[in-house]
């Protein structure tokens, strides 16, 4: 896990497995739409999510293409986007997949106003 905002494209056509920008015809709209959620994440807006294992990995705004972190060959957000038109970015909220039950009200007021800034430009 980690704290940040990605969007298309998760795969790149290079296929390395990372640092490969890989571009949408849509890019600004999924940069805007992720700047949106990120930036009114506290911890997400600062870029660096300091992960145990991943601290010195950081996100510029708190966003990311997917590909330029790490290629996903077959990922259901770049599948919606070509196949559905569906506009889709993932939102990684935690560095720990499955936070305990006494994390989570602090995990909702991360996310409350986020969430509500993505939906309104949704």
């Amino acid at each position: 896990g980690s704290v940040v905002a990605s969007y298309p494209y998760d795969d790149s056509p290079t296929h390395k497995p990372t640092g490969v920008y890989s571009k949408s015809a849509d890019d600004e709209v999924f940069k805007y739409l992720a700047k949106a959620y990120a930036s009114h994440h506290p911890i997400m807006r600062t870029g660096k999510p300091n992960c145990p294992g991943e601290e010195g990995e950081t996100f510029q705004d708190g966003i990311t293409n997917g590909a330029q972190w790490y290629d996903v060959e077959g990922g259901m957000q770049d599948y919606n986007y070509v196949w559905a038109n569906c506009f889709e970015i993932t939102l990684e909220l935690s560095c720990c997949k499955y936070p305990p039950t006494s994390e989570l009200q602090q995990e909702w007021e991360n996310n409350r106003d986020a969430l509500l800034a993505f939906i309104e430009k949704v």
